[in-house]
């Protein structure tokens, strides 16, 4: 499992992929990513020391994910990250969560408030219908304005039954006006019954990526480790 990389393309920064006691919420029929997990806080940081001490800081900017929810990390965890950040000059820091933490995301941005924060919710679509009729995604809002309040980015999932050039067109064009930046990722096959559509993969490439693939505010993932952590 490669847990350090650095994204180069676009906004440059660090990630990391670090553990957590897992996601709370596990309702999602397309993700399976939920199973690097650990309820031992204290292994789960042991591990995150290890992954977090390879920040260098050379970007000024970090992303942290894992399996689930910043929330879910632990406080030794979050303790560390603020230090590591702090002593590396690190200013920006990216975080995930669910929307179920929307209004927990103030606290912690007190709580971060020694660096610019920026959130990124899995919200995968705005076609409510799809989000919460088959992905189970649990977002029981409709107003993308409402949606983004408290996030700064967002998380789009492509590739699925169900969508079509024109539905990922405006999920894109909605992404970008509610959120500072997206993050496209084309649907893989995991060991979920959700299996991509490679039809609509295919349009996807042909008449979107194109036109998407040099914004400075879309990342593309492909494949799912494109950000170079992951397996």
């Amino acid at each position: 499992m490669d847990r350090y990389s650095e994204i180069t393309d676009k906004l440059k920064r660090e990630i990391v992929l670090l553990r957590g006691k897992g996601c709370v919420y596990k309702k999602c029929t397309f993700c399976d990513y939920h199973l690097d997990c650990l309820d031992d806080e204290e292994e789960n940081f042991k591990l995150n020391k290890l992954v977090l001490d390879k920040i260098t800081g050379k970007y000024g900017e970090v992303e942290i994910i894992n399996s689930g929810s910043v929330f879910e990390l632990g406080s030794p965890t979050l303790d560390y990250i603020k230090k590591i950040c702090n002593e590396k000059g690190v200013h920006t820091v990216h975080f995930e969560a669910h929307y179920l933490y929307d209004d927990k995301i103030p606290a912690l941005r007190e709580e971060f408030k020694d660096f610019t924060l920026k959130m990124k919710l899995g919200l995968e679509t705005f076609d409510y219908n799809l989000r919460e009729g088959v992905y189970k995604k649990g977002i029981p809002v409709r107003d993308p304005e409402v949606i983004s309040k408290n996030f700064d980015e967002a998380n789009f999932l492509f590739g699925l039954d169900g969508q079509s050039l024109d539905t990922m067109q405006r999920d894109i064009e909605l992404g970008l006006k509610y959120f500072e930046r997206i993050c496209i990722n084309l649907m893989c096959d995991n060991s979920t019954t959700v299996k991509p559509n490679k039809g609509v993969i295919e349009e996807f490439m042909q008449k979107l990526y194109p036109k998407y693939k040099n914004d400075m505010c879309v990342d593309i993932l492909v494949n799912n480790t494109d950000f170079g952590v992951g397996e």
